[in-house]
């Protein structure tokens, strides 16, 4: 028996829809990110030579990643501001660099895209301020059940500024600019929205362990790309919380 051809309405439930240009750019961080680590890995004493094409075809596929964002930005039809001339121009300038990289030798193609995770966030977060200045309604912008810390962690994730370690029983978080604590993000981890990946990024210091870098799942990516684009929540005097000097936070068994 001939199965029945689904309706069109079927069709259409079935289709995820398309990405948007700030989730396109937050998926080209984390792109990066990836890239960068792939990068150190075949830096790292002792590890064998890759193949002489390794990071070409990475680097190309990331140059086309990054003018297919570029344009979808583009697409939007945003009335132009410095911000969002300033944020396509780093875009063309990430394509270029990553075009250049793969004609270039490992260390001086790691220094090219070194900075491109940070520089995708913030073109990410230019067009979403460029988004939310044309919506902007007096509400406050709906609830993405993120607290301060886990908001702050998910950013920082997308930069590529957080990765885990395990040492005596104890896990590590260790991050670069803004605090991220382990609590936060096993509780970001619960909630789906980030993910250790074993192994992926280097060690801390030449002959150390790798460690596990930890990424924005695709939830975790809709979802920052909603809260960055949302007007914020108004809050009352005194409730934003300080940065903490750590840098590493530890959690026991």
């Amino acid at each position: 028996m001939t199965a029945p051809t689904p309706t069109g309405e079927g069709l259409l439930f079935d289709v995820a829809a398309p990405p948007t240009p700030v989730e396109r750019l937050l998926h080209l961080a984390d792109q990066y990110v990836q890239h960068n680590d792939m990068l150190d890995r075949f830096l790292r004493a002792g590890s064998p030579p890759p193949e002489p094409s390794s990071h070409v075809s990475s680097a190309l596929q990331l140059a086309a990643a990054t003018r297919a964002a570029l344009k979808a930005v583009t697409d939007e039809r945003l009335y132009p501001s410095d911000n969002l001339s300033d944020a396509m121009v780093r875009l063309q300038q990430l394509a270029f660099l990553s075009s250049a990289s793969a004609d270039q030798q490992l260390a001086v193609a790691r220094t090219l895209t070194g900075l491109a995770p940070e520089a995708a966030m913030g073109c990410a977060d230019a067009l979403a301020h460029e988004i939310r200045r044309r919506r902007w309604t007096e509400s406050a912008g709906p609830d993405h059940g993120l607290t301060a810390a886990q908001h702050t962690a998910l950013r920082e994730i997308a930069c590529g500024n957080v990765v885990a370690t395990n040492s005596s029983g104890r896990q590590y978080v260790h991050y670069r600019d803004e605090r991220v604590v382990i609590g936060t993000l096993r509780a970001l981890e619960a909630k789906g929205l980030a993910e250790r990946v074993p192994n992926s990024a280097s060690s801390a210091y030449a002959g150390g362990l790798l460690r596990d870098r930890v990424r924005l799942t695709s939830v975790g990516t809709t979802t920052l790309a909603a809260a960055i684009s949302s007007p914020p929540a108004h809050r009352p005097p005194g409730m934003t919380p300080a940065p903490a000097p750590a840098r590493t936070a530890a959690y026991g068994r």
